[in-house]
């Protein structure tokens, strides 16, 4: 059996079947673990949420923060769904969207598997986490997704605020923890996630390190396979191996396997078409003319 990890599909259904082919991927023998935002921008949303859906069986998903946009805008009224674009509403309005945003509300924040010696998130987690606190934060959200007070949370899920606190509580808590989970990039060494920040390292401001070389973090014991940090590219370091390699942008679908010692990355070409990049949000008022970080190597 051989266990291969994937970065970001963001709907890129044609790249994925370019991958699992070059994989030689066998459902009877071999497993999967999908680093979240299955869905978005690609074009194919929905044909790649039925193919990772048909996969359930042999493969562990964990949410990104385009799977939990795409369960909100599921709970919202039809002329609302409307306005979001083309490639979401195909997967609200199927006639299986009840099967396959069920199945998907299920998946896991966080997935570790101890005796593989591997941790998989979509982003990143707080300098001060271990990966067993983590754990714990994350069975906080899978529990209320899982529950009949997901309709809430998913209402309320949008927003920066607040930074996490270990004192939170109730909706305020659950918010911090999935964006942290699924939206970290930068953040300061007290954990506050820089949300305007996107590019590479060297480009964000004087204070703010990649959420995994923040000075001081905890330790942690196992390997970490994430996505989300497309101008970050293929990046291996600090424990961490980080596969989101821009395949809605015109980049790569990666896999990297995970049950050997060596180091074994497939690539395959991603989108043909470039998707359009979203619109950038208006700068924050405080940040104009911040210093930015000296380029340092990653």
């Amino acid at each position: 059996m051989t266990t291969w990890a994937i970065g970001d599909l963001q709907g890129c259904y044609e790249a994925t079947q370019r991958l699992l082919e070059r994989i030689a991927f066998d459902p009877a023998r071999d497993r999967l673990w999908f680093c979240g935002d299955l869905v978005n921008r690609g074009g194919q949303s929905l044909e790649t949420l039925r193919l990772v859906h048909s996969l359930r069986e042999q493969s562990i998903v964990v949410l990104g923060n385009h799977d939990l946009s795409l369960l909100a805008i599921g709970e919202r009224r039809e002329d609302e769904q409307r306005k979001v674009n083309i490639d979401l509403q195909r997967v609200v309005t199927a006639p299986d969207r009840d099967e396959l945003l069920g199945w998907l509300r299920n998946q896991k924040l966080m997935h570790v598997d101890r005796s593989l010696g591997w941790a998989m998130f979509h982003a990143g987690i707080a300098p001060k986490w271990t990966l067993a606190m983590a754990e714990r934060h994350a069975a906080e959200v899978e529990e209320r997704l899982r529950s009949d007070q997901y309709p809430r949370l998913l209402k309320n899920l949008y927003g920066d605020g607040p930074a996490w606190n270990p004192r939170l509580v109730g909706i305020d808590r659950l918010r911090a923890i999935i964006n942290i989970f699924t939206r970290m990039r930068f953040c300061s060494p007290r954990g506050r996630i820089s949300f305007e920040d996107k590019g590479a390292p060297g480009t964000q401001a004087v204070g703010l390190y990649p959420w995994y070389s923040v000075p001081g973090q905890a330790p942690r014991e196992l390997k970490i396979v994430c996505g989300h940090w497309s101008a970050l590219g293929l990046f291996l370091g600090h424990g961490v191996h980080a596969i989101d390699t821009g395949a809605v942008w015109g980049g790569k679908l990666t896999a990297l396997q995970l049950d050997t010692d060596e180091l074994r990355i497939v690539q395959v070409p991603g989108r043909d078409v470039p998707a359009s990049p979203p619109r950038p949000r208006p700068p924050a008022p405080h940040r104009h003319n911040r210093p930015r970080a000296p380029v340092r190597s990653p």
